[in-house]
């Protein structure tokens, strides 16, 4: 029977598409604008709203079309039969989304591209040059996201050799953390390297915006409107709560008072390491996840980052590499068949679906670090990726975009 257009589907779909779209913007915005010095807040503001609106248009161009093309070259890469968005038609359904239109899906997953790369952006705040910001936006999406999305997602070698992935554990948040990583080891540290946030209100209500927004990452990557939907929906609530009365705990339990930043923080891990098992696990297996990520995040942001003395600005390797790697394997433990018959984890007999997780985790954050070194080093070479000395102690809004986030 050939596929039907479904228009619940389709509604689901957009609206979906409309939530991961508020994560970037405002929500990733506002999240780490909040957390930078004043004198920073635009430049890092404008570092989200400029990738997404790269990301966008090397996606409609040519980069879902090598990501979910036809597998070639041994799950390598897809091949791009609809180059510069040629041949879609209107009407024409996804072959992966098969109830909704190619267009929706496509513009679903663009939203998936333009928040990844968005978010590598606070590891490297308040240190790196606009122009160079935005030609490894270029770069990195077109040579790291577009390959790792086909591998996982688009019927690559991932893909075959059976990786679980719902909704971005590997592709979105373990790549850009480990990209993150790479591009601060050439950055290196920043002048003032102290977490001095200057409007955690801001940082509040983007933390909210982009819980909100993750019911459309999440629930919506059930591509459909039903049963998984619901289920990824509130496994994805479930792991966030639980995450932030973690990390209060952690806060009570290491200065005896909750800190407003240790809840957002919580909630944002919770969400991460939710994500790549959202449509695959229990409530009680996404209470555990939640639970468990904070401690991993906060050990890894306490005393891993010290210890190794990179300066991850806005710790973005620390939450989502972090917690992006305890929810990929968390997913080859707690993947339940009969709450998605896709995914069968050691928990429920199958001990190998949990070293698969590992190869994927493995492969990509292996060729994310190296790929994204490559990319830096080349930018470096030719263009220089930092800003001068006077400029990063002045302020970049004021050097880089002649503007102030505030009069007064």
């Amino acid at each position: 029977m050939d596929p039907v257009l479904n228009s619940g589907d389709t509604a689901w779909m957009l609206i979906s598409t409309a939530l991961v779209m508020i994560m970037t913007l405002p929500g990733v915005a506002l999240f780490y604008g909040g957390l930078t010095k004043k004198v920073n807040v635009l430049n890092t503001m404008f570092m989200s709203l400029i990738a997404f609106s790269i990301a966008s248009i090397i996606w409609v161009l040519y980069g879902y079309q090598f990501a979910f093309g036809e597998d070639m070259l041994m799950g390598i890469i897809g091949n791009p039969a609809n180059l510069l968005f040629s041949g879609i038609g209107v009407d024409q359904l996804s072959t992966l989304a098969t109830t909704v239109p190619e267009t929706v899906f496509i513009a679903f997953q663009m939203t998936f591209a333009a928040i990844t790369v968005a978010l590598v952006s606070g590891a490297v705040v308040e240190r790196m040059k606009v122009s160079s910001w935005m030609v490894f936006v270029a770069a990195w999406v077109s040579l790291v996201y577009v390959p790792i999305a086909h591998w996982v997602w688009g019927g690559g070698f991932l893909a075959q050799l059976g990786a679980l992935d719902f909704a971005g554990g590997t592709v979105v948040h373990i790549n850009s953390g480990v990209a993150a990583l790479a591009l601060i080891l050439l950055l290196g540290k920043r002048k003032d390297t102290k977490l001095l946030p200057h409007q955690l209100g801001y940082s509040v209500l983007g933390a909210a915006l982009l819980w909100f927004g993750w019911f459309g990452f999440n629930a919506g990557s059930a591509l459909t409107a039903g049963g998984l939907a619901g289920s990824a929906f509130i496994a994805t609530n479930t792991a966030a709560a639980a995450a932030m009365v973690s990390w209060v705990i952690i806060d009570y339990l290491k200065t005896g008072k909750p800190t407003v930043l240790g809840a957002i923080s919580g909630a944002i891990a919770g969400l991460v390491a939710i994500t790549p098992a959202a449509g695959f696990v229990t409530v009680q297996a996404a209470v555990i996840i939640g639970l468990v990520t904070s401690m991993v995040s906060y050990l890894s942001i306490s005393y891993l980052k010290p210890k190794l003395g990179y300066d991850d600005a806005l710790d973005v390797f620390g939450i989502h590499g972090m917690s992006g790697l305890w929810g990929a394997l968390a997913t080859g433990l707690f993947a339940a068949p009969f709450i998605n018959e896709l995914g069968t984890g050691l928990f429920y007999g199958n001990p190998g679906q949990l070293l698969t997780q590992v190869i994927a985790v493995v492969v990509v954050a292996g060729y994310s670090f190296v790929a994204t070194l490559i990319i830096g080093k080349v930018i470096d070479r030719v263009m220089g990726l930092r800003v001068e000395d006077k400029e990063e102690i002045e302020g970049l809004d004021i050097n880089l975009h002649e503007e102030t986030g505030y009069r007064i």
